[in-house]
């Protein structure tokens, strides 16, 4: 029996040149003819900038470059927890594994050090090898509150590991990940971080050099680590032009302080803009979708007097790191005859896999108590959206609500109760869920989203599922109103929850108490300039105001202390694109002139996902720091290809009046 990537059956003479297109793409990878000039070159990439769906080479040679039509009905036979039969593909399916075998990884606290050899300086240590853009703001602003050797030192390592298991019915992998001094992880080791306390990281890339990359290839041994959604001085961002080789270090200098702590906005800084959930992950520019991929990314865990990480304190959120675990959520594909990880460069809709893994391995399970937990959800992508339920299997028409806490690292003024809730790459919402109703059960954390292509949610058409209550499952179409949304128990089964019997204590706070924690920030002031960012698709790359990433320009200046409305259009028809902005949160004011109504809208956002053929308006304040900082796409694939674009914070006076276009 032979299948492809969907799980539908293929004869052997379709699976052999699936193989071998396969094998093709990955030699001209290994040898380095991957750049758009060379492809041009060979014959291999249309006039508009399309890999040719030739055969014995392209993932789309089998069939036409997008197709929307499923096939005659689900197919019996898929894996257990796999929903990948309503649409055909193209590409070779991984090789069957287990489920639920293996016990979820929790990733362990990042380790402090008591120095650093050369100590860390102000301005870049270039003459040790330090590779930073400028000096340390914070230090200039105030040097008490912020010495260039703070108390809190980390001494990162990315790192090669060659031992990696995924599963135990896969050979073991080669990855990347973060060494803190007690081993090389990926996802790396989790920070847990404190405002009012500053700390340095002194990032050093270890990888090995370029021709010694495995996994046929792909991943750029040269390096950036972004801490996503940090309240951050542009030199310690991590910009995704500021990358730097083997054997070269950045020291980057996290503040941890309140967003208006330097302005005459809030001048210490606005306690309802505190910060929970973020994570970090390497943003070379050009290559950010393969080195995440390959495992550079962690969680980033930020407490405050108020948030404190312990259940009798503060908001009495589930207590820290017992009960309030990070878990990021990544599909995979793998070599059919070697069981090796691969990625298809020649793929710029957006990679999707075919084996779903939480916190580093494929489909395991969790032991917890009959108790509140606090689950920090993350979504590192490159493309797959999710929307997460609660499945019973033994019970699959009862509607299991959880309670959705926070939205990209910020707590909601209250807990909301929801079935579901969608998530896109990069996006974060923290939820929780108490298992005391499950004692003795066991269930599932199930994604229900249909997802064909790195177009982004499928849709039903409601007029073929009305025709075809019985077969729902594969009368899917694009560009539909509505998101296909899975009968419970069809979609992926991503975690499985077992749940004990013994009732046990839980001091937390209960959400159906209706606790508060935050009020959001005021969005009623006067914008000083509106901007237009038109996302769209030019000559077979993706743009930004029909323009491509450069790293030698800045698109437009922003005025320091002053607050914009910036107007994401998305001009690209059937993609959804999740658009993250550095530097500053925003809020949505309005989808396509109307008010948001979805919870996940409802809060502060870094990411926001804006969907075909639509208008979202959002509103800025920028403070604090100078430099300069990306908008970007973050299906990471998009971003490689070019939907990026510079922008820099500037002091009264120097600021443009540039309207984006």
């Amino acid at each position: 029996m032979y299948r492809n990537v969907f799980g539908e059956k293929v004869s052997r003479a379709r699976y052999k040149e699936m193989v071998n297109a396969a094998k093709n793409r990955r030699e001209l990878i290994a040898a380095g003819l991957t750049s758009r000039r060379d492809l041009f070159k060979m014959g291999l990439l249309t006039a508009g900038g399309m890999l040719i769906a030739k055969s014995g080479l392209s993932a789309r040679a089998y069939g036409q470059v997008q197709t929307n039509k499923p096939p005659s009905g689900p197919d019996p036979n898929r894996s257990p927890g796999t929903n990948q039969n309503c649409v055909p593909g193209n590409q070779t399916a991984s090789p069957h594994t287990r489920p639920f075998i293996q016990a979820l990884p929790i990733m362990p606290l990042a380790q402090k050090v008591s120095s650093l050899t050369p100590t860390p300086t102000e301005s870049p240590n270039v003459s040790h090898g330090e590779v930073r853009a400028a000096d340390h703001q914070a230090h200039n602003i105030d040097p008490t509150r912020f010495p260039v050797v703070p108390a809190t030192l980390y001494n990162f390592h990315q790192r090669q590991i060659t031992n990696a298991v995924q599963s135990p019915d896969l050979p073991q992998q080669t990855v990347w990940g973060f060494d803190d001094g007690t081993g090389t992880r990926s996802p790396g080791p989790t920070y847990q971080a404190f405002y009012g306390s500053p700390q340095l990281t002194r990032n050093t890339n270890s990888l090995p050099p370029i021709t010694q990359v495995n996994n046929t290839g792909f991943g750029m041994p040269s390096v950036t680590t972004h801490l996503h959604n940090a309240h951050n001085p542009s030199e310690s961002d991590g910009n995704p032009c500021d990358f730097y080789t083997n054997g070269h270090f950045c020291d980057q200098y996290y503040p941890n302080v309140l967003a208006g702590f330097n302005s005459d906005h809030t001048p210490n800084g606005d306690i309802n803009e505190a910060l929970a959930t973020l994570w970090y992950h390497d943003h070379r520019v050009d290559f950010t979708s393969q080195n995440t991929y390959k495992g550079l990314f962690g969680f980033y865990c930020l407490f405050n007097q108020f948030d404190t990480g312990n259940d009798d304190t503060g908001f009495r959120l589930p207590d820290f790191p017992a009960h309030d675990i990070p878990l990021a959520f990544t599909d995979k594909i793998y070599d059919p005859e070697t069981g090796q990880m691969v990625f298809d460069l020649f793929n710029l809709d957006g990679i999707l896999g075919d084996k779903f893994l939480v916190n580093g391995v494929i489909q395991p399970f969790l032991n917890v108590e009959p108790r509140r937990y606090r689950f920090r959800m993350l979504d590192p992508g490159p493309s797959r959206f999710y929307e997460f339920f609660l499945t019973d299997l033994n019970n699959l028409s009862a509607n299991n609500q959880y309670w959705l806490i926070g939205t990209d690292g910020n707590l909601l003024p209250n807990p909301v109760k929801i079935s579901s809730v969608r998530i896109g790459p990069a996006e974060r919402v923290d939820v929780i869920v108490d298992f005391r109703a499950f004692a003795g059960k066991t269930i599932y954390l199930e994604n229900r989203l249909n997802q064909l292509s790195g177009q982004g949610p499928a849709a039903v058409d409601s007029q073929v599922a009305a025709q075809n209550s019985s077969t729902t499952e594969c009368s899917l179409v694009l560009n539909s109103s509505q998101p296909a949304i899975l009968p419970a128990g069809t979609g992926n089964l991503l975690l499985q929850f077992r749940v004990s019997g013994t009732p046990v204590t839980d001091d937390s706070v209960d959400p159906a108490t209706n606790p508060t924690f935050y009020q959001l920030p005021d969005t009623t002031a006067e914008p000083r300039i509106v901007r237009t960012f038109k996302f769209d698709r030019l000559n077979g790359q993706w743009s930004v105001n029909g323009q491509f990433m450069d790293c030698n320009q800045f698109r437009f200046a922003v005025r320091q202390n002053s607050s914009e409305q910036w107007l994401l259009t998305n001009l690209t028809g059937d993609w959804t694109h999740p658009i993250h902005i550095h530097l500053e949160e925003h809020r949505i004011l309005s989808r396509n002139r109307k008010a948001p109504t979805v919870p996940g809208d409802s809060g502060r956002k870094d990411v926001t996902q804006v969907h075909p053929n639509e208008r979202v308006q959002l509103f800025f304040r920028f403070r604090d720091w100078l430099g300069k900082y990306p908008i970007h796409c973050h299906n990471v694939v998009h971003e490689d290809h070019a939907m990026m674009a510079l922008w820099h914070v500037v002091p009264a006076g120097q600021e443009d009046n540039i309207l984006v276009p």
